[in-house]
């Protein structure tokens, strides 16, 4: 079973003929795994079942502006070296797990009672 859609790699480097063997990170076939997860973070950002669901609870609709802000947004704390981020807008709060280019959880504006954050290393404002 894969990751997000990126598959499994078990049983890549078994040595069988025609396959390439070199560990990653030794100057080996770098249009692997690396080429796949860069790929996959140009292609926009994924949400998980869970902030969908919450999207939907909550009144969040994502239009094209937005999907862009976001997107701007976490390239923008991806270059600073985040990995959980806040990305609070106008229209709610997404946190966003950057590695992963996929928001968790999504959070309206008058849903934020405690105004507390949680396991997250980076915000951006919109």
């Amino acid at each position: 079973m894969g990751v997000n859609g990126l598959g499994s790699f078990e049983g890549r480097l078994s040595g069988s003929p025609g396959q390439n063997t070199a560990t990653p990170g030794t100057g080996g076939n770098e249009t692997g795994f690396k080429a796949l997860l860069q790929q996959r973070a140009a292609t926009g950002l994924n949400f998980s079942k869970h902030a969908a669901k919450r999207m939907n609870e909550r009144g969040i609709s994502v239009d094209n502006k937005l999907m862009s802000d976001l997107e701007h947004a976490v390239e923008g704390a991806r270059k600073k070296g985040a990995k959980d981020v806040a990305v609070i807008g106008a229209q709610g709060v997404f946190i966003v797990n950057v590695p992963n280019n996929t928001v968790v959880t999504t959070m309206a504006q008058s849903d934020m009672k405690e105004r507390v954050f949680t396991n997250i290393d980076s915000a951006v404002l919109m």
